[in-house]
């Protein structure tokens, strides 16, 4: 598949999903009220990259597809639902999950990705943990302190990577 040819099916899914969006906005479907903001133009803009990756294997673009799609997911979820977990390591999440997903086609930053999510996960519920885990707390809090040392050291190792 030629270049152009590629790029013209991401505007078309784009368009689609867009078109779609102000066709139900203008038709005043009930059911899908909750989804007339921003957040779901980001939705559409990240499931547009997602399928533009996988039907182009052009796989480049399954990252940002994924964090796209995560923080319009995000940004909903805050703007309608209560439960939703409001809390900065979200952000870490979305990107390792945007790694695995985009590791799981390119064989390329899936361990990051692992990494990344654990960590998230770990820092979004520890605040609940049972007595004999409070070491987590001593380490979250040494994270929370450092964590530009972590974003740091793991530049410098892609740096390091990339050169071999």
């Amino acid at each position: 598949m030629n270049i152009l040819k590629r790029q013209h099916s991401f505007a078309a899914y784009l368009l689609i999903g867009i078109g779609v969006y102000f066709l139900l906005r203008e038709l005043k479907v009930p059911i899908v009220t909750d989804f007339y903001s921003w957040t779901t133009l980001l939705i559409i803009i990240g499931i547009a990259l997602l399928i533009h990756s996988y039907t182009s294997r052009d796989y480049q673009h399954l990252l940002s597809g994924t964090i796209v799609l995560g923080l319009g997911i995000h940004f909903h979820g805050l703007n309608h639902y209560t439960f939703w977990i409001d809390h900065w390591a979200v952000y870490p999440l979305i990107a390792g999950i945007a790694f695995i997903v985009r590791g799981l086609r390119t064989k390329s930053g899936v361990f990051t990705g692992i990494i990344m999510t654990a960590i998230s996960i770990l820092l979004m519920f520890s605040v609940q943990l049972p007595a004999p885990l409070d070491w987590i707390y001593d380490l979250t809090s040494l994270l929370e302190q450092f964590w530009p040392l972590i974003l740091i050291g793991i530049g410098i190792y892609w740096l390091k990577k990339k050169s071999k």
